[in-house]
């Protein structure tokens, strides 16, 4: 089997967690969620395969293929074409003789999926450095961990978990980014008609 390949290089991108708090002028609380997605450069393997039609019984197709070996290839889609001579062929067109050459196409796109959650509401409790609980919209409280080293800014001015008072109106944002891999594959399937058969042209 004839393998033709390019190397594959991958893109991947540290995930990372950014909690940042903000004074707000409004006192009612809203959890926004936004959501984007940012692909790197792709990159493509091709792999060929190539083989010599040896019988074709229903929707079964059997390949000797460039190493000697004979190949199965059941229920072919009626759907599934190849180019032979410039004219597309299904399954049953196909003939002993046939010589055939497949394309598989893999292409790899590193991807970053960047998460954005935004919490507005009042500084019902704080516990420096660890956990600071905001009334939300709703009239519930929920607890929020604070990352070591975190600073906040209150009324344009920054400071620590130890500056935040009880009744402060803070917007608390979380930045995640989670890497993904994106993987398509495409598969094209040509081929040429054997020396013996004549080819119907019709003009």
């Amino acid at each position: 089997m004839n393998l033709v390949s390019v190397s594959t290089r991958y893109f991947v991108a540290l995930a990372a967690a950014v909690l940042c708090i903000a004074s707000a002028a409004s006192t009612s609380a809203q959890v926004q969620t936004t959501t984007t997605t940012t692909s790197g450069i792709p990159t493509k393997e091709v792999k060929i395969e190539s083989g010599e039609v040896v019988a074709v019984k229903g929707n079964d197709l059997f390949v000797k293929m460039s190493d000697g070996t004979l190949r199965h290839f059941p229920n072919v889609p009626e759907s599934a074409r190849v180019t032979v001579d410039g004219r597309e062929l299904g399954i049953h067109d196909l003939m002993p003789g046939m010589k055939l050459v497949r394309a598989t196409v893999t292409t790899t796109t590193p991807q970053v999926v960047t998460t954005v959650p935004s919490v507005t509401g009042k500084v019902w409790q704080v516990t420096p450095p660890l956990v600071v609980i905001l009334t939300l919209e709703d009239g519930k409280n929920q607890e929020f961990k604070i990352p070591d080293g975190q600073k906040f800014m209150v009324d344009g001015t920054e400071t620590d978990a130890f500056g935040l008072k009880k009744g402060m109106v803070v917007t608390a944002t979380k930045i995640v980014e989670q890497p993904e891999t994106v993987v398509t594959k495409e598969k094209i399937v040509a081929g040429t008609m054997p020396w013996d058969v004549p080819v119907l042209i019709v003009k």
